[in-house]
């Protein structure tokens, strides 16, 4: 039946509009004809445990499905489920002689260059477009169904964890791809996320923030025409669909930040929390770009288990899998509320890489001390100062004046949202005690991220720096003993808040080992 179908459908005048051509493109759940200005979707007979098709009186309905629902906000797009009838000889038609033996929904042709995706590629989407989108999007929520069953089904503890556990079993064969570390910390996460946040949770199920929502909202489901066509919800399968409006929020704003418009996703999130005024969002936004960039990764995985797939197709799908999960651990790692960090330690016991590696990760700016000290002195940071330990522009006075300076920057932007993380040895107990005092007089976050070297490897990396002109540090092995004399162990602070990190490990373990003690208190 599907290759007559098919045949049949290739040809111009199977339809009643005559178009002049015929465009076939198939997916795995569906085969689209591109007739003219018209495009008929046939879903295929198939059953893959969260769909099933394998009926005609199932594909009847999710027909039915995908022209009501997305009616909600493409009213104009989706014109109706079309009857296709099998005639005489066997010859099928659209003219209603015969038995009815399969469907179609019908739907106007979008223009492919209007695609958000599209004008994004191009530069010709202004970043304000995003305001509108974000307008659209919570204009349609507030009127989206929320209740009983959607409320069950959509915002239970249970189910958001069945929906992850489900994501984790999946992927568990491609652990290879994601980092063993990593996956462990995604599951250890989602786990701890939901266990401290379970009133959050029952509250957004109370103030009725599950709705049934789109399920499938990325950057190719959006068409920007002289209004904004959101196309193409998911039909068959409400677990998808029913969930917090923050996962819908989230979904865009992940698939801005994989194609590079963090900028977009930032003005997209912040000017949805001013249309729906739902500032709790913020909250769950981290969680659930992770769930989404998950999901993502997952199913571009599952491409890699087709034994026909040619050996360029395999490796590209398994490199934007390996994005999509590196995206999530990213958003795993990301802070919900500002901290100040200290990355301390000895010089040479690779504070800087470390902090460069946890910026990424959790969101923070970082201050260097070695760029600040010679920047407050005029002094290019590129220009080596070989002084002698604690002389010159190492003496005290200038070393207390540049600590000064960085607790002013880090002030300044804690105060307007931002984590800092501050690159520097405060190798004096008073330094991390004036740290302290102002994270907890901001009421922010506070850790002591101090790193740990063997001197064997210690002494070989001073050598090494030494060496590379386009390092700002002058640490050398001279200044090392001298300043492992002067250094005041940290003893000071709680546990929880002192993190020991050993950086003789690649520096990612070393980023991943800090992140999990930060993120789940271990």
């Amino acid at each position: 039946m599907q290759r007559s179908l098919i045949e049949n459908m290739m040809k111009t005048g199977f339809y009643p509009h005559g178009p002049q051509s015929v465009e076939f493109v198939q997916t795995h759940i569906s085969m689209v004809f591109i007739a003219g200005d018209l495009v008929f979707k046939v879903k295929k007979p198939v059953d893959f445990g969260f769909l099933d098709f394998t009926t005609l009186e199932k594909r009847r309905h999710f027909c039915e499905e995908e022209v009501r629902l997305n009616r909600r906000l493409a009213p104009d797009v989706y014109l109706g489920v079309a009857e296709i009838r099998e005639g005489e000889r066997g010859a099928l038609n659209l003219k209603g002689e015969g038995q009815i033996v399969e469907y179609a929904v019908v739907m106007k042709r979008l223009p492919q260059e209007r695609m958000l995706k599209e004008l994004l590629k191009r530069g010709a989407a202004d970043i304000r477009l995003m305001e509108a989108v974000a307008a659209k999007l919570a204009a349609f929520h507030v009127q989206a169904a929320t209740g009983g069953e959607i409320d069950e089904i959509g915002g239970g503890i249970d189910t958001i964890r069945f929906n992850h556990v489900e994501n984790f079993e999946q992927t568990e064969k491609y652990v290879g791809l994601i980092g063993a570390g990593r996956y462990r910390f995604l599951r250890d996460y989602v786990d701890d996320f939901l266990k401290r946040n379970k009133k959050l949770l029952f509250r957004r199920v109370a103030d009725h923030h599950i709705r049934d929502c789109h399920g499938d909202l990325h950057l190719e489901h959006i068409c920007i025409l002289d209004e904004i066509v959101i196309f193409d919800c998911i039909e068959f399968n409400e677990r998808f669909r029913y969930s917090d409006t923050a996962s819908e929020v989230a979904f865009l704003a992940m698939d801005l930040d994989f194609n590079g418009y963090s900028d977009y996703a930032q003005s997209f999130v912040e000017a949805y929390v001013r249309h729906s005024s739902d500032r709790e969002l913020v909250k769950l936004l981290n969680f659930y770009e992770c769930y989404r960039a998950y999901v993502r990764a997952k199913v571009t995985s599952f491409r890699l288990d087709d034994a026909a797939l040619e050996e360029d197709k395999r490796s590209e799908a398994a490199s934007v899998a390996g994005r999509y999960y590196d995206l999530a651990y990213t958003y795993a790692a990301r802070l919900e509320e500002p901290a100040l960090i200290l990355v301390c330690g000895l010089m040479g016991t690779g504070k800087s890489v470390l902090a460069r590696g946890l910026a990424g990760r959790l969101g923070a700016e970082v201050i260097r001390m070695d760029v600040l000290r010679k920047k407050l002195l005029g002094i290019s940071p590129a220009e080596r100062r070989l002084e002698p330990f604690a002389r010159g522009i190492y003496s005290e006075e200038i070393t207390e004046k540049t600590y000064g300076q960085a607790l002013r920057q880090a002030e300044e932007l804690l105060q307007k949202g931002r984590s800092v993380i501050i690159d520097a040895s405060f190798k004096r107990r008073d330094a991390r005690r004036k740290a302290l005092e102002t994270a907890e007089r901001l009421k922010k976050a506070f850790f002591v991220v101090e790193c740990v070297l063997p001197e064997d490897i210690l002494r070989q990396r001073l050598e090494q720096r030494a060496a590379d002109i386009a390092e700002p540090s002058d640490g050398r092995w001279e200044i090392f003993q001298a300043q492992k004399k002067d250094f005041d162990p940290v003893t000071e602070m709680v546990p929880g808040i002192h993190i020991k990190a050993d950086t003789s490990v690649p520096p990612e373990d070393t980023a991943l080992e800090v992140i999990r003690r930060i993120r789940l208190g271990e």
